[in-house]
């Protein structure tokens, strides 16, 4: 039987998206392309045509069938308030134009740091990964002061947040090894070609499936429990019946993308399932 199912940890709980308290930051910030995910174009910097006064989506309720499927599978992992909130003290790009390159830079820093939080929690949070608890911590620390340092810093920390990303991704991969280590035979398919894949009903407990390309896979009944998911694409790939439960490093986004049902299993960091799976 699988082990290590992760609680959510007050770590983890802070890391969710308030759209109340941003600026409409991934409205504004993020380009788009015309496809099956966007309706329309959008260029980085410009406002969403469906942006209202008050920061908040016009359509918000209709997304999906007005073919704005990318925006509901987006998250910002808290990344959106703490920029609005914290580094800018409230500042919005609205109100003061000349802060609107830094916030939107600012934003894609702090959202690629909040994902490496979540995932150091994630293993945090799972008991057999103890001998490198210390690490841990002492990682989640130095990228929370990366997260904490004033607008203007945030904007020129590219080289050390790809440090950083390095030696946790590193940390992280050591802790996914100590987790698994209760399935040794389990399948390693990082960085694997899978798109489309038939793996209905397969046993994958622990499986390295790190950076896997799983669009459209049929991964229906499939037991995902301990299975390393970092980077894994989930772009439309079938997760109904699945077990993902005491899946590794999974994010809101990875399960957005996929297809699933009320039999699907998720981590319970994660919370209730996306609306769209109904």
């Amino acid at each position: 039987m699988a082990t290590d199912r992760p609680t959510p940890t007050d770590a983890r709980t802070a890391l969710r998206a308030d759209c109340s308290r941003c600026a409409g930051l991934c409205c504004v910030a993020l380009p788009f392309a015309r496809s099956s995910e966007f309706a329309f174009d959008k260029p980085a910097e410009q406002p969403c045509r469906n942006l209202a006064d008050d920061f908040r989506c016009r359509v918000h309720a209709e997304l999906r069938p007005l073919g704005m499927t990318g925006c509901t599978t987006f998250d910002c992992l808290g990344a959106g308030q703490h920029v609005t909130q914290v580094a800018f003290g409230g500042r919005t790009w609205r109100e003061d134009p000349s802060i609107t390159s830094t916030i939107f830079a600012a934003f894609a820093t702090v959202r690629r740091l909040h994902e490496l939080l979540w995932y150091l929690a994630d293993a945090l949070d799972r008991p057999t990964a103890a001998p490198l608890h210390d690490a841990l911590r002492e990682a989640a620390a130095d990228v929370e002061r990366l997260a904490a340092r004033p607008p203007e810093a945030l904007v020129v920390v590219d080289q050390e947040t790809a440090a950083r990303g390095r030696s946790s991704d590193e940390l992280l991969g050591r802790a996914s090894a100590l987790v698994r280590a209760v399935h040794p035979a389990a399948p390693r398919r990082s960085g694997t070609d899978l798109v489309g894949a038939r793996l209905r009903g397969a046993d994958l407990r622990g499986a390295d499936l790190t950076g896997a390309l799983l669009l459209g896979a049929d991964l229906r009944g499939a037991d995902l429990r301990l299975a390393d998911l970092r980077y894994a694409d989930l772009r439309g790939a079938d997760l109904s019946g699945a077990d993902l439960s005491s899946a590794l490093y999974v994010v809101g986004p990875q399960v957005a993308g996929a297809r699933g049902d009320a039999r699907t299993v998720l981590p319970p960091a994660l919370g209730p399932h996306p609306a769209h799976w109904g």
